[in-house]
């Protein structure tokens, strides 16, 4: 066994402790002070080696690995110093480029960081500074986060380099850019003329970023100057928008008017604001206007780009698809056994229950999974996609809405995933606007797609579908769907809006989660809203309410 390396001698004076801090003055101009948690020296490094081999550090950090590494890169980072700071992480080169434009390109100065008490490898961080552009200038505050990994090949404590611990906002390969905004503000407005807000609508914060990106340099407006989030490609493939951080001087904004209602937009922030995880749109089925869009979080947009699996709302579409091809009728008998195998999986109902010598409509009412999965080897694999793109049209990634959205993925699939998509699972993927959109299809009868600005402010196209359901299939799908509101799975939350009304509930299984995603879709009058709560249970008892309510608001 080698000898082990000599421990250097400590200083024999240090930092002082402050209230259990270890205070960190460093020198050099435009930064502050670096307060670091905890206390004690830092752990030696050294490893022992045998003769020829120089041995690896392995197995968990130590409290005093994560806090010297954690130290290393935030006081080099404070004191300007980004070459040394991009070389205590794990990724040098992104983490250099996006340090230098720290200074460089955000214009950020006076800088100071401020650890606290890490949590595992985690050690979270405050970060105070200043926005300085020209003889302009404002203090910005913020919190963030570092994760310190070991490197494989020598075992070295680094910090785990991602774009979000420079500031929480920014995805890998974002920057941070202070100066004219490129893009000058805009003044959203609701249908009736009253200016929307952040404040006071905390849900379209994404939305009022979306309209400025697509409006901003059309709608009669300067730009400011601005520290703010440019997004990078991946970002931008996502549909994220530029953001803004710290506004030094305001420009002119011009005007956007949108098609949402005052009132449902803040009967919706209601709603969703009594359960985590929640999301929800309103549309108007004669028109395709957006009238309300809520999320419970208030970060990425679920309502319009969230991509999950619809769970049995989907039965909507596959229905109108057996129908069409006179696989099935409404009132005529139709199995739905306990269990179903087909494509080597072995699908089952919700406690295994059957419905004997019952219909589609009773297996649509109650969400019989077995009567569509049985009918899987009668369909060929672009049935259900073609159904979607062609009668309600969704999965073809031509929607244009205003602001940024996803219009829904129904792949082609074969065997056992393309039973699943039949009961929206497998590939399919929607958010609360596509499934709002089917209902006000089939209340309707015509896919109008939905939209938050006229396409006559800017001359855009909208979607359009190239059929429509027969009269027949239509009456039938209509019929379950009144069925299912009045006696069904969704009778309890949609009790007292008959007679013109029709409801689908769902529920989404999803890998890791002990509950599934609720769904909930309906129509009501000229009013079509659908919702999902993640994590939440069975949409009837989640997202029912929320939407009934609503259809009732807007009743």
């Amino acid at each position: 066994m080698g000898k082990r390396r000599r421990v250097a001698a400590r200083r024999k004076t240090g930092p002082a402790v402050l209230g259990g801090m270890i205070a960190v003055v460093v020198g050099g101009a435009g930064f502050g002070v670096y307060a670091l948690y905890g206390g004690g020296a830092a752990a030696d490094e050294g490893t022992s080696a045998t003769a020829g081999h120089k041995a690896v550090r392995t197995g968990p950090l130590t409290a005093a690995e994560i806090r010297t590494a954690s130290t290393r890169f935030l006081t080099a980072w404070q004191r300007g110093r980004t070459a040394e700071a991009a070389a205590a992480t794990d990724d040098p080169s992104a983490a250099g480029a996006l340090l230098t434009g720290y200074a460089k390109d955000a214009r950020l100065t006076d800088v100071t960081l401020t650890a606290g008490a890490a949590t595992g490898a985690k050690v979270p961080f405050s970060v105070k500074a200043t926005v300085a552009y020209h003889k302009l200038g404002k203090p910005l505050a913020y919190g963030s986060s570092l994760t310190v990994v070991r490197r494989a090949s020598d075992g070295k404590p680094l910090v785990d380099w991602h774009a979000a611990v420079v500031h929480p906002d920014l995805k890998d390969g974002d920057t941070l850019v202070t100066g004219e905004s490129g893009t000058p503000p805009v003044t959203a407005l609701d249908r009736d003329g009253g200016k929307l807000t952040a404040t006071r609508y905390p849900s379209l914060g994404t939305v009022l970023d979306g309209l400025r990106e697509k409006y901003g340099k059309t709608a009669g407006g300067r730009a400011g100057i601005e520290l703010r989030v440019v997004r990078g490609k991946a970002s931008r493939t996502a549909k994220l928008s530029d953001k803004t951080l710290v506004e030094l001087s305001k420009g002119t904004p011009g005007t956007v008017r949108t098609t949402l209602s005052p009132g449902l937009q803040r009967a919706a922030e209601q709603q969703v604001g009594k359960r985590a995880g929640a999301s929800v749109v309103v549309v108007r089925p004669s028109t395709g206007e957006i009238l309300a869009a809520a999320n419970s979080g208030h970060g990425f947009n679920i309502a319009f780009q969230g991509s999950l699996a619809p769970g049995s709302t989907m039965k909507v579409i596959t229905s109108s698809l057996l129908i069409d091809k006179g696989l099935a009728e409404a009132d005529k008998k139709h199995p739905c056994p306990k269990t179903f195998t087909y494509g080597g999986w072995k699908f089952h109902n919700d406690d295994d229950f059957e419905i004997k010598g019952g219909t589609l409509k009773a297996s649509f009412a109650r969400s019989c999974n077995t009567a569509f999965i049985s009918q899987a080897k009668k369909l060929q694999n672009d049935d259900l996609t073609e159904q979607a793109q062609q009668v309600f049209g969704l999965s073809m990634n031509n929607w244009a809405i205003g602001v940024p959205s996803f219009d829904g993925s129904v792949p082609v699939q074969s065997a056992a995933q393309m039973a699943a998509s039949l009961i929206g699972q497998g590939g399919v993927r929607m958010n609360p606007l596509n499934m709002a959109s089917v209902a006000a299809t089939v209340k309707t009868g015509t896919f109008h797609q939905p939209y938050l600005v006229s396409p006559s402010v800017d001359h855009r196209t909208l979607a359009t579908a190239s059929r429509t359901m027969s009269a027949g299939t239509l009456s039938q799908l209509r019929e379950m769907m009144r069925y299912t509101a009045a006696s069904g799975t969704a009778a309890e939350a949609m009790s007292g809006l008959g007679p013109d009304y029709g409801a689908k509930t769902g529920s989404a299984e999803v890998d890791g989660q002990k509950k599934p995603n609720g769904w909930f879709t309906a129509y009501r009058g000229d009013l079509a809203a659908a919702g999902v709560v993640q994590a939440g249970g069975h949409g009837g008892d989640t997202a029912g309410p929320i939407v009934a309510a609503l259809l009732r608001t807007g009743g």
